[in-house]
């Protein structure tokens, strides 16, 4: 059987615990808008009416997989014929990369409304 280097690397992070796959977040950021995440979850993970908040990511980046490839709600499954683990790797990669949202009292205009 031949193997090429991102086999290699999900057969030793599957072989060896608390292993994780290399992350690139500009590929991920790319594979974001590739795969059409950013339809639902807009451009910068902000989520919408169509899909959830992914930015900055609540889970890590196993629960990401785990959830890409077994949703719950409205979200297709996508298996690993369809996006590997190390895109979902990348993809969690540009995720983290996104900041968090400014808190509510810190927008002068929002705070206007009182």
């Amino acid at each position: 059987m031949k193997m090429n280097k991102v086999s290699i690397l999900v057969l030793l992070a599957a072989a060896l615990p608390g292993m994780s796959l290399a992350q690139n977040a500009e590929n991920g950021k790319r594979l974001f808008v590739r795969d059409g995440c950013y339809e639902c979850h807009g451009y910068a993970g902000q989520g919408g009416i169509a899909g959830a908040r992914l930015a900055p990511p609540v889970l890590n980046a196993q629960g990401i997989t785990r959830y890409i490839r077994r949703p719950a709600g409205a979200m297709p499954g996508f298996s690993d014929k369809v996006i590997s683990d190390q895109e979902v790797a990348d993809i969690y990669a540009y995720l983290k990369t996104i900041p968090a949202p400014k808190p509510v009292k810190d927008i002068p205009l929002l705070n206007q409304l009182k």
